[in-house]
């Protein structure tokens, strides 16, 4: 560490405001990117100058195109479908939540079979860490801990370890 103090950030809004106010934005800049697409295509240029000139593939450029002449501006704001929904309602999910903090451990597989035995879900290992990440839970590796193991010892292995590095 450079002794440097860390700097506290203030957080004026939650931070799900904040991720819907970024997904705003994105959505912002690639109607952006249509515009100038399409303000090529007004100049003159043909589909494929514009598309190249935009750097994007000659494919989006004829779907943006034609979207723009069969529909005007909406026809190049983006279309998010927002994907398939959930197996878990939300409440299933808090209620997963209490589960999972009734447990010693947490592994894929644990939780794999709580969602399957609770829900009768039966999603992949996959899908399972995503829903477990989404949670707030993180990966961390278990070490096992000999009980046997003398206290002072170990808090002496940690001084001298931190003051070699």
């Amino acid at each position: 560490m450079s002794g440097i103090p860390k700097k506290e950030i203030k957080k004026h809004i939650p931070v799900k405001d904040l991720d819907k106010r970024i997904k705003k934005l994105e959505k912002d800049v690639k109607v952006l990117n249509r515009l100038h697409f399409i303000k090529a295509c007004y100049s003159g240029m043909s589909i494929k100058e514009a598309a190249e000139l935009n750097g994007i593939s000659y494919s989006n450029a004829y779907v943006w195109f034609n979207r723009w002449n069969e529909e005007g501006p909406e026809g190049i704001i983006p279309k998010y479908a927002g994907g398939r929904p959930s197996y878990l309602t939300s409440d299933e999910k808090i209620e997963l939540e209490k589960l999972l903090q009734q447990e010693e451990v947490i592994t894929t597989e644990i939780v794999h079979k709580i969602i399957k035995d609770n829900f009768g879900v039966d999603y992949s290992h996959k899908q399972v860490r995503i829903i477990v990440k989404s949670l707030g839970y993180s990966y961390s590796k278990p070490y096992p801990i000999n009980i046997e193991t003398d206290s002072q010892k170990v808090e002496i292995f940690k001084k001298n370890s931190h003051n070699s590095i």
